[in-house]
């Protein structure tokens, strides 16, 4: 049995109503419970937290999938409030217990004292931007990853806590691209992604 936390970070906001990130959490949630090996919980950052309930959720957890959109090139701010408010709530109490680093030598080790060891994680994002514009010549992401440039600091982050990267998943042109054949293919190409994933988890 595996125990997956997953976390719908999409915020009700001005225009956003959060709609595509609880789609995306629904596809995830169909796909497991399609398999009686998973026990799964789930955290909306629009709902009332707990934070000692969150970060049991973390320590419970064998793999957390985030779902978030991304705004003006980082985290919603309500998501990134979860993040801050959970991960200090968790200092010296399941996620992690110091920087790593040692007055002894205080130069090496920084990001080692996590104590999420033996989680995975997995992202997913959703962007207006079109895929092209992170790997064509020229265009507006000079030809870097979303993993490698907006979410870089995101990994880290959750590297930081001893937790191990599975790959991503990010949906492009969601605002000017969500027709109904698209979403469709959406879901198809996610759950390819989700089928390689836990296939040899």
């Amino acid at each position: 049995m595996k125990n997956i936390f997953i976390i719908n970070g999409g915020q009700k906001f001005a225009h956003s109503g959060g709609k595509f990130n609880q789609t995306v959490q629904d596809w995830t949630t169909e796909f497991l419970s399609q398999n009686n090996n998973y026990e799964i919980k789930t955290t909306n950052i629009n709902n009332e937290i707990n934070l000692q309930e969150e970060v049991e959720k973390f320590v419970w957890a064998d793999v957390i999938i985030y779902h978030t959109p991304v705004w003006w090139f980082q985290l919603p701010n309500l998501f990134k409030k979860y993040i801050d408010d959970v991960f200090t709530q968790g200092h010296n109490n399941g996620i992690y217990k110091s920087d790593g680093r040692s007055r002894v030598n205080p130069d090496i080790n920084y990001g080692t004292g996590g104590l999420l060891h033996g989680r995975k994680y997995m992202l997913t994002t959703s962007w207006n931007a079109p895929k092209t514009a992170f790997t064509l010549p020229g265009e507006f992401f000079e030809e870097t990853s979303v993993d490698d440039g907006a979410m870089f600091g995101f990994h880290k982050m959750n590297k930081f806590t001893g937790m191990e990267k599975l790959n991503s998943f990010h949906f492009h042109d969601v605002e000017k691209g969500a027709t109904a054949e698209n979403i469709s293919i959406f879901k198809e190409d996610y759950t390819r992604h989700l089928e390689a994933t836990f296939k040899n988890l």
